[in-house]
């Protein structure tokens, strides 16, 4: 009956002519135009769309370089130069361009801050403090930061974001070329743990707000980042932000996020109003040792997910932006049942290890999407890695979007440490009837030779014995998962692809040294491939 109820939920969904949100099983698939998409994406510098000339050369080559989606942003300063008065030909070149290389959109975007910082706010706005405040400092100083607590600058910014949606409407409903909206760019105040003016101080000596409340007090009897504070002020159930988090930079921190959430709720409400195309917020992460406001305090980082979640319910997920070696803690920290995974930056398209994150990402988190950041930058050998990697997966895709969600498929890579230390050691799952485990040295390959951050797989039930493993530099052995006395052997391996119509494509049949003479599945270092393989057990 469950099964039912979301057959018909679903159906009715996809009649709806924007993209949008759908279970699958376990996991949450963004559909467009009535088909499940995985996003295959980059996002471009920071300047790149600012210029059609700029742009016109680099929309090809980024086609070439198999993305199906370019994250693109929309610039506050572009589109409303005069106070009321809209200029949408950058925006209208980012369609033009995109749909001249059959490429989808996610538009970021860049209006009361980019990267906590207000160099995207329109002349008007800069020049007018007395109208549009900035944020003060320990000093009380003015910083070149928007302050979140400005009703008339959340006022402007939202008009103009709803004014984009409704020109997106207009323009774009049937083609579906945009798909998602980037709401601002990693949010959050810097130097110190908060806005230190006077609006802000007046809402810092306010009672927590009772949404708030209602969530220290239901999770009481679990640990968390946000009820430790709670607890060690006392746990107070009403009062100001001091007398319920105490007086910390951390404390601070939380009064930060809640009304940085706010305002994105106002943008995002009135967005979706007018066009309710999928939305989210990224976020600046924090690295150990670092106090906020040495990174952007109160962005959506992971130990303030719940203080986002309850002031901007209408988001529709909290992405992470992954600079750091940990892709896999810190993706994983990202991915619940109340935040489909999507990584709208995940480091610069000229690492190495982006096949492995890639492939963990769609394979073992459910992800709608990834992006290497500064996609437009690459040169011409980093762009051939890149598509290598895209070219691959857009061929995974379909299996990929039929078993996210359902326990039928799951991924594996080397853990890494914040620091870069790579833990190497052997990874063992059960898949269906099967334990696979999957080592990272490639026992062919001098050890020196092989930069194993970069090694991982993909692995896909596709039938009672049959499976599907792409990836590199990795060695898969087998055993049964509910027999120990049975041995597991391989009946066949094909090598092969799937064409563009879907139907897979068989290359060799492996065997002897390619299988170890049966012994195990081997997908060398630095060739991603595809291969199929039965299983049979034997005593």
């Amino acid at each position: 009956m469950r099964h039912q109820v979301h057959v018909l939920w679903s159906a009715v969904h996809c009649e709806a002519a924007e993209p949008h949100l759908v279970k699958h099983g376990a996991a949450t698939q963004l559909v467009v135009q009535g088909k499940p998409m995985l996003l295959l994406a980059g996002e471009l510098s920071n300047s790149a769309a600012s210029s059609a000339e700029y742009m016109a050369p680099h929309w090809p080559r980024l086609k070439a370089m198999y993305l199906n989606t370019v994250l693109a942003p929309v610039s506050w300063e572009l589109i409303e130069p005069a106070e009321g008065h809209f200029d949408w030909r950058s925006v209208d070149d980012l369609l033009a361009g995109a749909r001249a290389n059959d490429l989808k959109l996610v538009l970021l975007w860049f209006g009361a801050w980019k990267n906590s910082m207000s160099t995207y706010a329109p002349a008007w706005v800069k020049r007018d403090s007395m109208r549009f405040p900035r944020a003060k400092d320990q000093m009380g100083r003015s910083l070149d930061i928007l302050s979140a607590f400005s009703a008339a600058t959340r006022d402007a910014d939202r008009r103009a974001f709803a004014s984009l949606l409704a020109h997106l409407r207009a323009e774009d409903q049937e083609r579906n070329t945009v798909l998602m909206v980037q709401v601002e760019n990693e949010v959050g105040m810097l130097t110190a743990p908060r806005d230190l003016g006077p609006e802000a101080s007046h809402r810092f000596r306010e009672p927590v707000p009772t949404e708030l409340l209602h969530v220290l007090d239901s999770a009481k009897d679990k640990d968390s980042y946000l009820t430790g504070l709670w607890r060690n002020s006392g746990g107070r159930r009403a009062g100001d932000w001091a007398a319920v988090f105490g007086t910390s930079e951390e404390a601070a921190e939380v009064f930060s996020a809640w009304y940085y959430a706010r305002y994105v709720e106002s943008l995002v409400k009135a967005g979706k109003a007018v066009y309710p195309l999928p939305m989210y917020v990224n976020a600046a992460l924090n690295r150990k040792n670092k106090r906020p406001g040495e990174y952007p305090s109160g962005g959506p980082l992971p130990h303030l997910l719940e203080v986002w979640k309850t002031a901007a319910p209408s988001l529709d997920l909290l992405a992470p932006d992954i600079y750091f070696p940990n892709f896999v803690e810190i993706a994983t920290r990202y991915r619940r049942g109340d935040n489909p995974l999507f990584i709208p930056e995940a480091n610069y398209a000229d690492r190495g290890e982006f096949a492995a994150n890639a492939l963990y990402a769609f394979g073992k988190l459910d992800a709608i999407g990834i992006a290497p950041f500064s996609v437009d930058s690459v040169d011409d050998s980093h762009a051939n890695r890149l598509s290598r990697v895209y070219r691959l997966l857009t061929e995974l895709a379909p299996t990929i979007l039929a078993n996210q969600g359902l326990d039928r498929m799951s991924a594996f890579r080397p853990a890494v440490l914040e620091d870069g230390t790579v833990r190497d050691a052997p990874v063992t799952e059960g898949i269906g009837d099967y334990r696979f485990t999957v080592s990272f040295i490639d026992t062919q390959s001098p050890p020196a030779e092989q930069a194993v951050s970069n090694h991982g797989a993909l692995i896909v039930r596709m039938g009672p014995e049959e499976y599907l493993i792409a990836g590199q530099g990795v060695i898969v052995t087998f055993a049964a998962a509910d027999d120990q006395s049975s041995s597991v052997g391989i009946e066949s391996d094909w090598e092969g692809r799937f064409a563009d119509n879907g139907a897979w494509v068989a290359g060799r049949l492996l065997n002897g040294d390619q299988t170890h003479q049966g012994r195990h599945v081997r997908l060398a270092p630095e060739e991603l491939q595809i291969q199929r393989v039965k299983l049979y057990r034997y005593h």
